[in-house]
């Protein structure tokens, strides 16, 4: 696909969807949003951005293997759930650090549950984007089969 408005939208709405992606893995655990909705909003930057250069544009700028993505987070889900073990409790149970403030975002609570936030957000992201690129090379035009 050439469209010079996709690739500009694509160029320019990049960034801005990676940090609205954050800000909603973020405030998911205490108001509607989470690691759900936040690895959508960043595997579309990136479904945006492949829809104006390509998808191996796409591949290059996500660093990673979406695979990877995916491995790294169920390791960090599951970690997050351990930890529970860990602090005498039960599995997934939420353990929380203290609160403390920081300049422009305010009161700051993390805990597991963001934690495990964080795990699914790379699991989407994963998944979306290597199901993504996965039909996308099925359906690029291969070359003519003989029946030779």
């Amino acid at each position: 696909m050439n469209s010079f408005i996709l690739k500009q939208a694509g160029h320019i709405l990049f960034p801005a969807l990676l940090v609205l992606s954050l800000i909603e893995l973020y405030r998911g655990h205490n108001l509607p949003g989470g690691g759900f909705i936040g690895g959508l909003l960043a595997a579309c930057a990136f479904i945006l951005f492949a829809l104006g250069e390509s998808m191996e544009a796409a591949a290059r700028r996500l660093k990673f293997s979406p695979v990877t993505l995916l491995i790294v987070g169920l390791s960090i889900s599951v970690f997050s759930g351990i930890l529970g073990f860990v602090a005498g409790e039960s599995f997934m149970v939420g353990l929380w650090l203290p609160e403390f403030s920081l300049p422009l975002v305010g009161k700051v609570h993390l805990g597991t549950p963001v934690l495990f936030d964080v795990g699914v957000y790379f699991v989407v992201i994963g998944f979306t984007l290597q199901s993504v690129f996965s039909l996308s090379a099925l359906a690029e035009p291969r070359g003519e089969e003989t029946d030779d």
